[in-house]
């Protein structure tokens, strides 16, 4: 301090620096990319200067769903103008299997294709027309085999990528038997396209050692360095991956970057030359998974009151015609397949089923949607059968807090606040008026019917894969006070690298803007995990969290002794460090702790812990904990088209201590919009040949502004911490909401029952198109009428 200057007390200096930053954690800090995003000038991959020689790939499909290759001649490719080398199996110098756990995914078909859209053979040439034209030059001659389309077929066959398992709870056939009630079901859930706007692409760059240098969008770039060294037969530290941002990921680029990334590296090392891989929409939604569709049967049964006594599913998931992912999907689905309730004596049986179409993969909820939507269709179901509302077979049903909170897979359920959401939902919502607003709606109404669900949210956050619950990051503070961070995390949109500096600076207590993050890098922090399972921020957070206090510790423990007073007397704030009676700009400080020569840069990490899961005894905590939401949603059907319309919805979703409560409730819009989009508008088509029909926008339909309900309340759960230690005790938000737009579909079929008075439900798959809600609409008529004939046939 200046010598001109009285001295003041700690306490006044304390008031002259504001009590806490104003873009630390907890608050609505704007996406750090927002401005670059809106006015264009945030750069992905495709966005890159390219070089004067570079190469474009372009990559011939298979046009059999199972077939065996008899010939492949690429003269022909070469033929055309500015082709530059054509890549089949033959010229992997590595490993030919990408496959992410088990093996199973030829980079290149080789011998064999097993469904429409498999890479054959890929070219690479000085343009991407060029590329296409060469590839389809191509003469490949086929022998066709089998091809097994139908996911009935393959469960029925017992065609699987990998053994089925099971959850069992009690003795469910016991209970079945002296259910005082009893229903059995059946439904198909439809898969999803990512849609994401960037599509896959990678761009390779070869070095003087023989490595490469991958520009990429994708969620795991260390699996990315994994496969690509694999392929070329080069050690994982010849292979640097440089991920900035995704035009949108959700799961589509976990694993299937692998594809177009590995090709790319292949033609920059075999050429010599830089090459980009960019697939056209109509390839990419052709070559790459989607969500898994799901057929799940079910036999429930239960009391009066609704209340189910014991319960067998059976989840089969449509995997395509790799592992891929497929057992931790099926794994998730089997587990979310209680959602928010106690199921009583419990047997769930996951099957993973082989058909011969594209591999599917991770999608947001990462199977978790599939199994968590038939607890709400059953008790859909029950309350028809018993005449209730289904809201009231909801409550029966829920876990418990000292009882009835254990799951079938044996995880206690702890800081249930399902129940106490929903009663706040049902009343902030109004739904009881609500209710019998619309009751009277649709006696009055003869074609336009109401339907109103309120249905909650109960989802595990942590890799099921427990090894994946881990993260690295990279602090560095320059001597002017800046900071750089890198972590392992992929930002994709949803505002993790926001997060992660809000977090590095709420532990420094420096305004956001002195914090830049770079490009996640695979030589920066190595090994890390994938951006999934809605972990982004809790791993990574977690861990520049570790090392800003690594740094931080350092510091403090350098100021007690230059100053010569104890660590206590040390305390950051608002852009200045406090030093008993002295007060130093943060800036300044970091040069005296230069000056005195001490380290600035730290790495941190974070593992999870709790989490374990025995496979083999089918138990155990594969959650570190979980949240909560519910959603409460409004519909108007016209029962003589199907067309309908999402009138409002009123939504509470629970993120603990929100660490950005503009951005958390940015992924609660838009997770159940994309929600409402796979239940709904979202149909995949395949022909009887294995082609997929709905290959582009003109044919697929994801949800549009017009869509977004015209009353849309969406609140975050106040005053609830995670009581978990979670970074500043919040939690995840990335796939939660996702599972919120199951009361879209519940509304639906609420609509629908009026049709029938509510005597029945309406059996409908998902998703509810217009046309599957005509038909429900036209069978439950139907089913109205033969009861009604059948009455009449009644002796008096």
């Amino acid at each position: 301090m200046s010598n001109h200057q009285p001295k003041l007390s700690y306490e006044q200096l304390l008031q002259r620096v504001q009590e806490d930053i104003v873009t630390g954690v907890g608050r609505s800090v704007r996406h750090d990319s927002a401005a670059k995003q809106v006015s264009g000038e945030a750069q992905y991959v495709d966005d890159r200067l390219e070089f004067p020689n570079q190469l474009h790939l372009y990559a011939r499909l298979s046009e059999r769903a199972h077939a065996r290759i008899k010939r492949i001649d690429t003269a022909p490719c070469y033929q055309v103008p500015g082709v530059v080398k054509v890549l089949t199996a033959a010229d992997v110098p590595g490993q030919l299997d990408i496959g992410a756990v088990l093996p199973g995914d030829p980079l290149m078909a080789n011998e064999v294709v097993e469904y429409v859209g498999q890479t054959i053979l890929a070219v690479a040439a000085d343009s991407l027309e060029n590329a296409r034209k060469g590839a389809m030059a191509a003469i490949i001659e086929y022998e066709d085999l089998e091809a097994i389309l139908d996911v009935e077929e393959a469960l029925a066959r017992q065609h699987f990528v990998s053994p089925s398992h099971t959850h069992k709870r009690g003795d469910s056939a016991a209970a079945l038997a002296a259910a005082p009630h009893r229903l059995q079901g059946k439904v198909h859930i439809g898969g999803q396209e990512h849609f994401y706007l960037e599509t896959q692409i990678s761009f390779a760059i070869p070095n003087e050692d023989g490595g490469v240098l991958i520009f990429a969008s994708c969620q795991h770039p260390s699996e990315m360095q994994k496969l690509v060294a694999e392929v070329l037969g080069i050690p994982m530290h010849k292979v640097t991956v440089d991920m900035r941002r995704m035009g949108g990921g959700f799961g589509g680029k976990e694993t299937q970057f692998a594809g177009p990334a590995c090709l790319a590296a292949l033609a920059a090392v075999l050429t010599g030359r830089p090459a980009k891989m960019r697939l056209p929409r109509m390839e990419d939604m052709l070559m790459t998974g989607k969500r898994h569709p799901f057929f799940n049967q079910y036999d429930v049964g239960f009391d009066d009151q609704g209340r189910i006594v014991g319960i067998e599913m059976d989840l089969a998931g449509n995997c395509g015609y790799s592992p891929d992912l497929s057992n931790s999907i099926v794994d998730r689905a089997m587990f979310h397949a209680d959602n928010a309730y106690y199921l009583g004596e419990a047997t769930i049986h996951g099957h993973r089923c082989k058909t011969h179409t594209a591999s599917n993969t991770a999608y947001r909820g990462f199977g978790g949607p599939q199994g968590m939507i038939m607890p709400e269709i059953i008790l859909d179901d029950i309350a028809r059968y018993l005449g209730k509302d289904p809201l009231e077979v909801r409550k029966v049903n829920f876990y418990g807090k000292e009882e009835r909170n254990v799951t079938h897979y044996y995880q206690k359920v702890e800081d249930n606040i399902a129940p106490e959401i929903v009663a706040e939902l049902e009343a902030s919502s109004d739904y009881q008026a609500r209710r019998q607003a619309i009751a009277a709606f649709n006696q009055q109404s003869p074609i336009l019917k109401k339907g109103l669900a309120l249905t909650p949210v109960k989802f595990g956050i942590s890799f099921t894969a427990s090894f994946l619950n881990q993260a690295g990051a990279l602090v560095h503070i320059y001597t002017d006070g800046s900071i750089q961070l890198n972590h392992g995390g992929c930002e994709m949109g949803q505002g993790l690298n926001t997060k992660v500096a809000q977090v590095v600076a709420q532990e420094f207590q420096v305004d956001i803007d002195r914090i830049q993050i770079t490009a996640t890098n695979t030589d920066k922090v190595p090994n890390t995990s994938p951006t999934a399972a809605s972990s982004g921020a809790d791993l990574n957070g977690k861990a520049a969290q570790n090392a800003a206090r690594t740094i931080k510790q350092r510091l403090v423990e350098f100021a007690a002794k230059h100053f010569r007073v104890t660590e206590e007397d040390v305390v950051f704030k608002n852009n200045h460090v406090l030093i008993r009676d002295e007060i130093l700009p943060f800036a300044d400080f970091i040069q005296l702790a230069y000056f005195n020569q001490i380290s600035l840069s730290s790495t941190g990490f974070y593992r999870t812990p709790k989490i374990y899961y025995d496979r083999d005894q089918a138990r155990g905590r594969p959650f570190y904990y979980y949240a909560y939401g519910a959603a409460c949603a409004e519909v108007v059907i016209d029962t003589l088209t199907g067309e309908y319309k999402v009138t409002r919805v009123d939504i509470l979703h629970d993120v603990g201590a929100s660490l950005n409560p503009a951005i958390d409730i940015g992924q609660v819009e838009g997770g159940f919009i994309q929600g409402m989009g796979w239940l709904t508008t979202e149909e995949l088509v395949w022909n009887d040949k294995g082609r997929l029909l709905t290959s582009g926008p003109a044919s697929y339909k994801i949800p549009a502004i017009a869509d977004t309900p015209p009353d849309f309340r969406v609140k975050l759960v106040e005053s609830r911490p995670n009581q978990e230690d979670t970074v500043y005790h919040s939690k995840a938000v990335g796939e939660p909401p996702f599972m919120l737009g199951i009361a879209v579909f519940c509304a639906l079929k609420d609509a629908i029952a009026s049709v029938a008075d509510y005597r029945y439900s309406p059996q409908i798959d998902a998703p509810a198109t217009p046309e599957r809600v005509l038909f429900a609409c036209q069978q439950l008529r139907q089913q109205v009428s033969a009861s009604q004939a059948a009455s009449s046939l009644q002796p008096a």
